[in-house]
């Protein structure tokens, strides 16, 4: 049965474990904050950019660029946005599984994948699938650089035909609480369907069409990728902070139910002895 000593060692070794776990939740608060801030901010710019294009391929009969090539496919790459670090819930685990599934889903193809974080790293290549490329550390601090990077790889091996579609799995942000695992296609670019009047302006354009493609294409791609890393970091945030926030609320449990039981024991021993003392007194009377 464990003594006293060993009741305090318990609830001291949780005490601590609670005050890291509070400790990282309010860090994750902190950086969930600028990570949110800068996904909600992403989120108009490529809006605006997909009804332009979607208003420039609406006016053209059978717009031609090697982007919107397409192709059986037959060789499909997939990026996988996961964290780069565990302690964030089941948002590492959620990720790869909606991954899992569209690997399952195109089992019959040549898949290679593009993993952007170190835990998606570490389990894609436990699981033996074939690297295009991979990016850790980068999840942190989302930078256009290493958005622009990830896109112009793509781009690249589509339009020299090694692969024959992109497909980019991610965690869109909802809520603290709740996100949207999302699977989009990235390449190629499929033609949009106008969403209301406001797609339908008269606009003029100076520029010949094909020339508005080399610009618009490849920097929707870009924004695509960057906008889904946001999208990403600002989840496992939120994923993070929930995690810790209940870790937090479970080691006050535990220390509280520690207590009480310690309570229980130290109250039993001195029972014992007064019984014992009571017993003596009684025996030598």
């Amino acid at each position: 049965m464990p003594t006293l000593l060993d009741f305090r060692r318990r609830i001291r070794s949780v005490k601590n474990t609670q005050q890291i776990t509070r400790a990282m939740k309010f860090v994750a608060a902190a950086r969930l904050r600028r990570a949110q801030e800068s996904a909600l901010a992403a989120r108009p710019y490529a809006q605006e950019l997909a009804k332009m294009l979607c208003s420039i391929m609406g006016r053209i009969d059978e717009p031609q660029h090697p982007l919107l090539a397409v192709r059986p496919e037959e060789r499909v790459l997939v990026i996988v946005l996961t964290g780069e670090r565990g302690l964030a819930g089941a948002f590492n685990t959620n990720i790869l599984k909606k991954a899992n599934e569209f690997f399952r889903a195109n089992k019959g193809k040549k898949l290679s994948v593009v993993p952007v974080g170190k835990k998606g790293r570490d389990s894609l290549k436990r699981a033996g699938f074939e690297f295009a490329a991979e990016y850790v550390n980068v999840l942190a601090k989302v930078e256009f650089s290493t958005a622009r990077e990830i896109a112009n790889l793509v781009t690249e091996l589509y339009k020299k035909e090694v692969i024959d579609a992109v497909y980019i799995v991610f965690s869109e942000f909802k809520s603290v609480m709740s996100a949207n695992l999302a699977v989009q296609k990235l390449l190629p670019v499929e033609k949009m369907e106008s969403a209301g009047s406001e797609s339908q302006a008269d606009y003029i354009y100076e520029q010949p069409v094909e020339q508005l493609l080399d610009r618009l294409l490849p920097r929707y791609v870009e924004t695509t990728v960057l906008r889904s890393m946001l999208e990403s970091s600002a989840s496992e945030y939120a994923a993070r902070m929930t995690a810790m926030e209940s870790a937090t609320k479970n080691a006050g449990e535990v220390i509280q139910g520690l207590t009480l039981h310690m309570n229980k024991v130290r109250q039993a021993a001195i029972t014992r002895e007064i019984i014992e003392i009571v017993s003596g007194a009684s025996s030598t009377a």
